[in-house]
């Protein structure tokens, strides 16, 4: 299963972005989807997940109201809209698929809960 992230670049702080992944599986639609970020000498952390029927999505406390995942299941796509972004929000941002059994609202949130990950896309936040 490849996974490929688009739409990094290079935001002024308060600006947005759009970052796509795309998924190569044909039962994209039964994938959990996550979202993670790495800054330089960071750990990784979870940013947003999104269920594979589209039921749910989570947050993460420094993202939540600024950031909305979706997903086109028709499309295999899963979106990470990003708005007002801040220079804390500068990363590595990579997409993750968790396949069933599913993890559950807490393990979601941890990246050993997906089993195929992309290479990720960068985020540049100038203040």
């Amino acid at each position: 299963v490849e996974l490929v992230e688009r739409g990094g670049g290079l935001v002024q702080a308060g600006g947005s972005l759009r970052l796509s992944c795309w998924v190569s599986a044909r039962t994209f639609y039964a994938y959990h989807m996550g979202w993670f970020r790495q800054a330089t000498g960071k750990e990784r952390e979870f940013v947003a997940n999104i269920a594979y029927n589209d039921e749910f999505a989570y947050y993460s406390d420094s993202v939540k109201g600024r950031f909305t995942i979706s997903r086109d299941n028709a499309a295999n796509t899963v979106y990470l809209q990003m708005n007002n972004l801040q220079p804390e929000d500068a990363a590595n941002y990579y997409c993750a698929a968790d396949v069933p059994p599913y993890c559950s609202a807490d393990s979601c949130k941890h990246g050993f809960s997906y089993e195929y990950w992309g290479q990720g896309t960068q985020v540049t936040v100038s203040s």
